[in-house]
């Protein structure tokens, strides 16, 4: 049996936050996959419910409904393991253009952001870049200590490993 040595190692794939400005958050990831596949596990229902919320948030989808269409609107219900009532997070896409931009609201409350997905492929590769512009620094700043934008990176690694391990992710209506 052979040994890997660490240079030989597989790089894990990187996910950067960076605030961007009072108001806007900015992550990106680079995926292994052709962006038309990346963009189906966004926005598709039964894909986005294997990826989307964090596993160590301890959180579970319950329902996932999105008529992702420009004007279209989008309900994903979680179960909380400290709260006896359901979470629901609702919004209204603006701009849908597959599979190179997705942007939509965030309804739950007044100091919602409007969030921007852009897939763009290189070789093989998607690049994605998310934009999370919020109505207020005080709104971004409670995002951030709430933990939530500290979410990305695992849900990331989620999408990953949804995409290796499932080559039919590619077939999901798009």
């Amino acid at each position: 049996m052979d040994a890997v040595r660490p240079s030989e190692q597989t790089p894990q794939p990187v996910t950067t936050t960076d605030r961007h400005s009072e108001r806007e958050v900015v992550v990106t990831r680079t995926f292994d996959g052709p962006a038309r596949i990346i963009f189906a596990a966004w926005t598709t229902p039964e894909l986005l419910m294997k990826w989307w919320a964090p596993a160590s948030f301890g959180i579970r989808f319950l329902s996932c409904e999105a008529d992702v269409r420009p004007g279209g609107t989008y309900r994903f219900v979680f179960a909380h393991p400290q709260s006896g009532e359901p979470m629901a997070f609702v919004g209204r896409y603006l701009e849908v253009e597959p599979p190179s931009r997705l942007v939509w609201t965030n309804e739950e409350s007044e100091e919602g952001s409007v969030t921007t997905v852009t897939f763009e492929e290189r070789d093989g590769k998607t690049h994605l870049v998310l934009r999370d512009l919020y109505p207020s620094k005080e709104a971004l700043d409670e995002a951030m200590a709430s933990g939530s934008i500290g979410g990305y990176p695992e849900q990331f690694n989620q999408l990953d490993i949804l995409l290796k391990g499932a080559p039919d992710v590619g077939s999901a209506r798009v």
